[in-house]
């Protein structure tokens, strides 16, 4: 968003009421998107099973353990290499595998250890499955497990490629179309998928739909995150950006908590689905924003939201839409565009991120950082079944931990620091040799070897790492006592 463009916020104010409910309708919606995101975590779940049996039990032994039913011997299992003794009430012996059964030749004795003749059959007769904590799952419903246990391993890969192709493509679309569209379009189709997810038929229609689901999801919240950016001014822009995550993150812990008040997967599936429904009842009230609107230049819609915003923050002289992208009067009146203006307008798409080796190589990095924090988050969030300890509390507290990143560490650093505001507005008024110069001075007022600078220089060209550990302690202490003034305390090198 260039400079200028702050005009607008620095008439209208940078996060007022009109701000404000723009914001929080908007991002209550990202916390469907972290719901469907991790859904998967108790949906596709596998339980303790063993081989289905023809027949009607009489007793159950596992080791020592002697009961009349396989329910109460599920406490005891231990290991996926145990097997179970039943005896059906014909007088016939199986041993229970996970993926295989065994019948006993001889049915004299009902005992764990047998070393006699035994005739091993597939699972043909289906499977049994531990239903004292989940009472059903996807992988309980059709039986993913053993040579289909791939299957299960393939929902949550799915997703995440839907998670993919859903963000180029809805991305793109939003700058086409508009932002305000595309939120409707996405949110609508996440309630619309959630719901469908519940009542699929078979493995495949549950995949397919769950795909479509990713894609709208994925589109939701990379348009959402751009559509608050454009409507909230740089004083707020730092916490408003950041803080779309952290109702991801609300969503996570709304898993875990409908997962631990519901056992079985499609009611599971539906509770989730609920959370959409509210914003799409309401989304069709939110306005485009005025920057896309001027893009395509529709500017006399831009400046009927520009005195909607004007009206709600109770600013009496809303700014001009011909002050923000200085063009004539009679241009807006008119509305013509002559060959020049063609020629001066370029519509972009994702090439132009490799136009040249300098923004690709800023790409290629953007793209690394984001693709090693989502792997470590998501390999951490999926596995919290298997942490050990209570499954539920586990990703509740990864959600909550999320939170509290957010708003306790990232809020210091881009903030009190002045690093967001310096690179993502302030950055083209310092010289390469020196892109950022801020935060604190040298312990012992030491000047940078490579600049001579006496702040704190973070740049690709200029980054005196010895002066900046040396001086990290040194820093840190004073962040907190003069945290207010070190936003103010930033030089730019001439």
């Amino acid at each position: 968003m260039a400079p200028s463009s702050e005009r607008l916020f620095d008439s209208l104010g940078h996060f007022g009421r009109f701000q404000a409910f723009v914001y929080f309708a908007s991002v209550f919606q990202a916390v469907s998107c972290g719901i469907h995101y991790l859904a998967s975590v108790f949906m596709a779940v596998t339980p303790n099973f063993v081989c289905g049996i023809p027949g009607n039990v009489s007793r159950v032994l596992f080791y020592n353990s002697s009961e009349s039913t396989l329910d109460d011997i599920w406490t005891l299992w231990t290991s996926t290499e145990n097997y179970i003794v039943v005896q059906l009430e014909n007088g016939e012996i199986w041993e229970l595998n996970q993926c295989s059964r065994s019948k006993r030749e001889v049915s004299l004795d009902l005992a764990y250890e047998y070393k006699g003749n035994k005739s091993i059959f597939s699972c043909s007769d289906g499977f049994l499955y531990d239903d004292t904590k989940w009472k059903s799952t996807v992988v309980t419903q059709w039986d993913l497990v053993c040579d289909r246990e791939w299957l299960a391993k393939l929902i949550q890969p799915t997703f995440m490629l839907g998670v993919l192709i859903g963000a180029v493509i809805f991305g793109d679309i939003a700058d086409r179309l508009g932002r305000q569209r595309v939120m409707w379009f996405t949110s609508a189709g996440q309630f619309v998928f959630g719901i469908a997810v519940a009542f699929t038929f078979d493995y495949y229609s549950f995949v397919i739909v769950r795909f479509l689901l990713a894609m709208v999801s994925s589109g939701y919240l990379v348009v959402a995150f751009v559509y608050v950016t454009e409507f909230v001014g740089i004083k707020a822009r730092t916490w408003a950006s950041m803080h779309v995550h952290a109702f991801f993150a609300v969503g996570v812990m709304v898993v875990a908590l409908v997962g631990f008040l519901v056992r079985t997967w499609w009611v599971y599936q539906i509770f989730l689905s609920i959370a959409t429904l509210p914003f799409v009842l309401c989304c069709w009230m939110l306005p485009e924003t005025p920057f896309w609107l001027l893009s395509e230049e529709r500017y006399e819609d831009a400046q009927k939201v520009i005195n909607i915003m004007a009206r709600w923050n109770k600013v009496s002289t809303p700014c001009k839409v011909s002050e923000l992208c200085s063009v004539q009067q009679d241009d807006l009146v008119s509305g013509g565009t002559g060959d020049n203006d063609t020629a001066s307008t370029k519509k972009h798409n994702i090439l132009d991120l490799f136009c040249n080796w300098h923004i690709a190589r800023r790409t290629i990095t953007v793209w690394l950082i984001w693709f090693t924090g989502s792997l470590g988050y998501y390999v951490f969030s999926l596995s919290s079944v298997s942490l050990g300890g209570n499954e539920y509390l586990n990703l509740f507290l990864i959600g909550f931990q999320y939170i509290n990143c957010l708003s306790k560490y990232g809020w210091k650093i881009f903030n009190r620091c002045g690093i967001w505001p310096y690179i993502s507005l302030h950055g083209r008024t310092v010289p390469n040799n020196c892109k950022i110069a801020c935060c604190w001075k040298w312990k012992h007022d030491v000047s940078c070897r490579k600049c001579g600078c006496s702040f704190l220089c973070i740049s690709e060209k200029c980054l005196d790492f010895h002066a900046t550990f040396d001086c990290w302690n040194h820093g840190s202490s004073e962040w907190n006592i003069n945290n207010n003034a070190s936003r103010n305390t930033g030089k730019t090198i001439d």
